[in-house]
């Protein structure tokens, strides 16, 4: 059974609908601010309680010469920073165990990215900190089998574990989300779905991900339909240019009317 747990003032499996969102990475202090202002007006405006994401290193770009970020140290003083300004929650992914004690120090929840679903010293390590982890379930990995995942978790007595979906191979190049994940997860923690990375085709662009944003709604609607937690959603304010991610992000002047739809589909199959 799924438990349901705290995330500053964001209630987690407790039946009301909470967005994670940011952009991909921090490109620099002043857009992740701004980034996370603008989207905090929205989410305020429409009653959804938010959670800021934003990674400090992006450690899985396809290319070596792909922008990863600002690093450890000073990552995590901007998000320490954004959570004091605005007293929003922040979430960040974690790579190796040595990171998360820091990381720990300045977030809200450790994030397990996708890739790294199964490695058990990283996971225990986040769980740890007794920080909330969401483990992002990995492209490889059958729903059914994140219950491992979970228990390596839960067996440091953290109980404040949620799981994301993020879509699943699907020959080269491709995602494909298979929603029967969702209700099969949701039986292990409270669930999320990505509906950015979802739409996202791994290396398909000479070196970078390309993506198919204008699926994201699609997605997302039959997500909130099927009873899904949460929503992840890569939200930039100049998709083109951004420095990770950009070809399967939210523009941010789609998210307020996205939304809107969400919370209608969720409080009509409530």
């Amino acid at each position: 059974m799924a438990e349901t747990f705290e995330v500053g003032p964001v209630h987690i499996g407790e039946g009301r609908l909470f967005l994670i969102a940011g952009p991909c990475v921090i490109e620099s202090e002043t857009h992740a601010r701004g980034m996370a202002d603008a989207i905090q007006r929205i989410t305020s405006d429409l009653g959804i309680p938010y959670i800021f994401k934003a990674s400090f290193d992006k450690a899985n770009r396809t290319s070596v010469s792909s922008f990863r970020g600002p690093g450890l140290r000073e990552g995590v003083r901007i998000l320490s920073a954004i959570a004091r300004s605005t007293g929003l929650p922040v979430l960040t992914d974690v790579h190796e165990a040595a990171q998360c004690e820091a990381v720990a120090e300045a977030v809200d929840v450790l994030q397990i990215p996708a890739f790294l679903c199964r490695q058990t010293d990283l996971i225990l390590a986040a769980a740890k900190t007794g920080r909330a982890v969401n483990i992002k379930k990995g492209q490889f990995v059958a729903p059914w089998d994140m219950r491992y995942s979970v228990e390596k978790a839960r067996s440091t007595g953290n109980p404040r574990i949620f799981l994301t979906e993020r879509g699943a191979s699907f020959g080269y190049n491709t995602l494909v989300v298979d929603m029967r994940s969702l209700p099969v997860m949701r039986a292990l923690a409270p669930v999320v779905f990505d509906g950015t990375h979802s739409v996202q085709q791994p290396s398909a662009a000479q070196g970078v991900s390309g993506g198919q944003p204008e699926f994201i709604p699609l997605l997302a609607r039959a997500a909130v339909a099927a009873g899904v937690d949460g929503l992840f959603l890569e939200v930039h304010d100049n998709p083109s240019q951004a420095k990770s991610d950009g070809a399967n992000a939210l523009p941010l002047d789609q998210l307020r009317p996205l939304l809107e739809r969400l919370l209608a589909i969720h409080a009509a199959c409530a």
